[in-house]
């Protein structure tokens, strides 16, 4: 079916087709060569996958000059898009620790324009109980269904405490358009308006930090926390003069940004575990060591954290081996 409205979209027939990327949802990518150069065609199935609201989403962030992939041609009904290519160069692999300044520069300037210039309407509002939904994702993937570890009285306590600290947290921060998997996967570099931004279908009205620590805590890639804390606070002096935040103190941001990025982390903790189990997708199990990493770094640092942090290190890391 994709072949046969792929050659009515382009006119021919001649053109090759081959794997663009892999997805961790039902979404599956597939570079189309033909004549007059390369695009990228989206086959997902409308069923599982809404295409419409990606092809909403990438005309608006390209109105306000984010790098987005041009829809080219679209069968919502078959859940068919055709894009512009972005190339095959993600982040991920282009990053390292000469690079990295000036790639997350890039990437930040970009998130600040999501931030500041952003679509806001018909946007989801990321409130309290979506927040703790994804975060009982850890319990029941993470936990219950990979680790075998049913908690106890006291330990359910304990993780109900830390979710409610991390949605009030999230819940203090001013309310921006988040992307919401603001990462080295998603990110493309590009010889023009670096970087290429993908799979933004889910964004949502949230917290300002939510897409920062994606990016610089990325479940795929990690930096020591001198770099990070610098790139955080750079981010914030930014946001500061553009209007994105009010005025706010570096300690007051940065603890923002750790408790958001424990709640992102607890969700991505279970979501490669669902992918796993659910989806026959064992490859990203591989990032559960540095994802529960950054939890136990994270709850060190605050006393209230202190207890579950010293649980995921004594009950659920080992656990992972």
């Amino acid at each position: 079916m994709l072949r046969q409205w792929l050659g009515r979209e382009l006119g021919s027939d001649s053109f090759a087709l081959a794997p663009a990327s892999s997805d961790a949802s039902f979404r599956r990518y597939w570079r189309v060569t033909h004549a007059g150069g390369s695009l990228i065609a989206m086959d997902a199935p409308p069923t599982h996958e809404d295409c419409g609201r990606f092809a909403d989403l990438a005309r608006r962030f390209r109105a306000i000059g984010l790098n987005t992939p041009e829809v080219h041609a679209e069968d919502i009904g078959q859940g068919f898009l055709l894009l512009s290519d972005l190339g095959d160069r993600l982040y991920l692999a282009q990053l390292t620790a000469e690079s990295a300044d000036a790639l997350y520069a890039d990437a930040m300037a970009a998130l600040a324009i999501v931030q500041q210039r952003g679509p806001r309407a018909g946007l989801p509002l990321y409130d309290g109980p979506f927040l703790r939904r994804e975060m009982e994702l850890f319990r029941e993937w993470l936990l219950e269904r990979h680790l075998g570890l049913a908690l106890d009285a006291a330990a359910d306590a304990r993780f109900d405490a830390v979710c409610r600290l991390l949605v009030e947290s999230a819940l203090e921060q001013p309310r921006v358009c988040v992307h919401r998997d603001f990462h080295s996967r998603n990110l493309m570099l590009t010889a023009r308006d670096n970087p290429g931004v993908l799979d933004f279908q889910d964004a949502v009205l949230g917290p300002p930090t939510y897409d920062l620590v994606s990016l610089l805590r990325d479940c795929y890639i990690a930096w020591p926390e001198e770099r990070v804390t610098g790139w955080a606070l750079g981010y914030r002096d930014a946001a500061m003069r553009l209007g994105i935040l009010e005025e706010v103190s570096p300690e007051r941001f940065l603890r923002w940004f750790d408790l958001m990025g424990m709640q992102r982390h607890l969700k991505a903790c279970g979501i490669f575990a669902r992918l796993n189990h659910r989806d026959g997708k064992p490859g990203y199990l591989g990032d559960l060591p540095r994802t529960l990493g950054y939890l136990v770094l994270v709850a060190g640092r605050y006393p209230e954290l202190a207890e579950f942090g010293h649980w995921l290190t004594d009950e659920v890391v080992p656990r992972l081996d």
